[in-house]
């Protein structure tokens, strides 16, 4: 089976690559990344493709993305869609496309979390290209189509390792800096997240499995089991007090949680008008959480991650340890702004 795997030097596809040749070693996998070594070189729709990548494909697993919740429409177009049609062009009728998506595409979304025309009522730039990308490959790929659906991604269960430190990682370093000085979300919302290996087990099972004889798509998710925010805040500072604790720091105070209207209403100006630019671009920042972490309802699983508040507190740990300066920092509090005289 040739099997070519895009995006593979990024969090899910260094998993995968794992994972599948563990499974399969007589897999013929070429990886592709923009950089890295052992890698096909390819900046995806921006230039031709190699001539290693020539000839018939079984499998192409599409897991190359930009993530960033900040991009724009026409950057959202450039980083996501412009790829996918330089893949397809590589797939024929015969070529099992797995295409890595986001769960959110088909989540419950708050009137309040809607960003109006330009993302067609989706979040973001992200979220929104995700969503095209998933409307290209139906219209588009004329061969078996799976598309898998992971919501936020955290390290390996057992251990907690991942490739990079990105996404929810964001939240951990700003608790302890001090920058997080308020959580914005219902506490009773969901908090959908998945291990990596999870996610990567997913995309090895539909790579190995019977392509479907029509479209199929693989929802990566806890559902009933999934964590509220009130839980998820906890077990973050849980792990995170007992690695303080045992390293001699003082313990990161948990921070208060502001309802995301109150925030929207009240807050968010107060902080425009007194925080430093530096404070205000760290609110922003953790602010684009607030929906990912207070859904009104959880997602109904293809794929059940089971105990994710587990998971979570390896990922935590892990952290932890592989960045212990940040992890052991002393949290600096908000200062006001001087006011202009």
């Amino acid at each position: 089976m040739r099997v070519l795997l895009t995006g593979a030097t990024g969090v899910v596809g260094t998993e995968l690559a794992q994972q599948l040749r563990a499974a399969d070693p007589a897999v013929e996998l070429v990886p592709v990344s923009r950089r890295g070594e052992h890698t096909v070189h390819w900046r995806m729709g921006a230039e031709p493709p190699p001539p290693a990548l020539a000839g018939h494909w079984d499998v192409i697993v599409h897991a190359a993305a930009s993530t960033r919740w900040t991009l724009g429409r026409d950057e959202a177009a450039t980083a996501n869609l412009d790829p996918l049609r330089a893949v397809l062009a590589l797939a024929d009728r015969d070529t099992h496309l797995v295409q890595v998506s986001t769960a959110y595409v088909g989540g419950d979304r708050n009137p309040e979390d809607l960003r109006g025309a330009e993302f067609e009522g989706y979040r973001n730039g992200y979220e929104w290209s995700k969503a095209r990308c998933e409307d290209l490959a139906r219209e588009r790929h004329p061969g078996p189509l799976t598309l898998v659906r992971p919501p936020l991604v955290v390290g390996r269960r057992g251990t907690g390792e991942i490739a990079r430190f990105s996404g929810p990682y964001t939240m951990l370093q700003a608790l302890v800096s001090g920058t997080a000085a308020v959580v914005v979300g219902d506490g009773a919302g969901y908090a959908e997240i998945s291990p990596v290996d999870e996610v990567a087990a997913a995309l090895t099972a539909a790579v190995l499995a019977e392509p479907p004889a029509a479209p199929r798509t693989e929802v990566i998710a806890a559902g009933a089991d999934c964590l509220d925010l009130d839980t998820l805040v906890d077990v973050i500072l849980t792990t995170l007090n007992d690695f303080r604790a045992a390293h001699g720091a003082p313990p990161v105070e948990r921070p208060p949680l502001i309802p995301t209207d109150s925030w929207n209403r009240f807050f968010l100006p107060l902080s425009d008008r007194h925080l430093s630019p530096v404070q205000g671009q760290a609110v922003r920042l953790l602010a684009m959480f607030q929906s990912y972490t207070s859904m009104r309802r959880p997602f109904t699983p293809t794929w059940k991650v089971p105990d994710p508040a587990a998971a979570m507190a390896a990922s935590v740990h892990h952290w932890a340890h592989r960045r212990p300066r940040l992890a052991l920092a002393r949290p600096e509090p908000w200062t006001l702004l001087a006011p202009a005289r």
